[in-house]
């Protein structure tokens, strides 16, 4: 991958709020071009030395000494069994950052970065595939690009955990009131699940709507009944990538509109690496809770509650 490329990562990752999605294309072996947020890449070099680990996961080759860390590193191609990446070795490291964790994946090639309109980016078709590490599909130059969930990769391996501590739960216990109600923004069905597993752990109802125009819609559609959105739900838990609207763009939205503006908007997201609190605030919301991490979410929940005096 070359020194230009690279460069422009940093410049690139400044559209956040603007509708606009900055993904990495990439190969795994064959034609097909897939994406990945840029946001998540830190960098991208040349395949490393690679030492093999006892007991591993299949998909796990082992770990790679990069700058002085050690990473685990996966191949995305036998991670997602795709057929084009049979035989390939792979060539390129990415070094990804996401959930407060850093690892590498080793594809065939590195193309470039392209500038996405989120109208653009699409779910992918629904072929029954509940498992599918597909998140979103969109075209660039007339060519398909598949934007794979790496997230759900990493959570295949690793497994993911949804348990909230007996402090965290006690602590609820004290706080939370039969109408503590919030809705839940998520385009990907593990993440929605894992939410609703926190919620339910510390007694807290919760609607689950799987995209951000979805959401506004029924937003709006109560407000338009007269229905004080904000009374309903103490606070929205958005994700930020999502196809057709993400959660800059829902959040913008919800602003704007004076029957909506009081919402307490939550970003839930992935995207630790380069999320602080002035961002949260220049698009908007109201706080910032990194995936997945189950004490977090359920004790920002719970400080809402004891702002808004809901007493159990």
């Amino acid at each position: 991958m070359n020194r230009r490329l690279l460069s422009t990562i940093e410049e690139r990752t400044r559209l956040a709020g603007h509708n606009r999605l900055a993904l990495l294309l990439f190969r795994l072996g064959g034609r097909q071009r897939f994406g990945i947020n840029v946001f998540k890449v830190q960098e991208v070099i040349r395949c490393p030395r690679i030492w093999p680990l006892p007991s591993r996961h299949a998909q796990l080759l082992g770990a790679a000494d990069v700058r002085g860390r050690t990473l685990p590193v996966f191949d995305l191609g036998r991670a997602i069994a795709h057929p084009e990446a049979v035989g390939v070795n792979p060539g390129y490291l990415m070094v990804t950052e996401f959930n407060r964790t850093v690892q590498g994946f080793l594809v065939a090639a590195v193309d470039r970065i392209v500038n996405i309109a989120v109208d653009d980016v699409l779910p992918p078709p629904d072929v029954g595939a509940r498992s599918s590490q597909i998140t979103a599909v969109t075209r660039h130059q007339n060519e398909l690009i598949q934007i794979i969930d790496v997230e759900k990769v990493l959570a295949d391996v690793n497994g993911s955990s949804i348990t909230v501590s007996a402090d965290v739960i006690a602590t609820a216990g004290q706080h939370v009131g039969s109408s503590a109600h919030v809705l839940v923004v998520d385009d990907s069905r593990v993440a929605r699940n894992q939410i609703y597993g926190v919620m339910q752990q510390i007694g807290v109802e919760c609607s689950l709507i799987p995209d951000g125009r979805q959401a506004l819609r029924h937003l709006k559609e109560l407000a338009a009944r007269g229905e004080n959105a904000s009374a309903r739900y103490m606070m929205v838990i958005s994700d930020i990538e999502m196809p057709d609207m993400d959660g800059y763009t829902l959040t913008a939205e919800i602003r704007r509109d004076p029957r909506l503006r009081d919402l307490f908007v939550t970003l839930h997201t992935s995207l630790s690496g380069v999320f602080n609190n002035s961002m949260v605030a220049r698009v908007g919301a109201d706080r910032f809770v990194p995936k997945y991490t189950p004490d977090q979410l359920a004790a920002t929940v719970i400080d809402r509650i004891k702002s808004l005096g809901m007493a159990a």
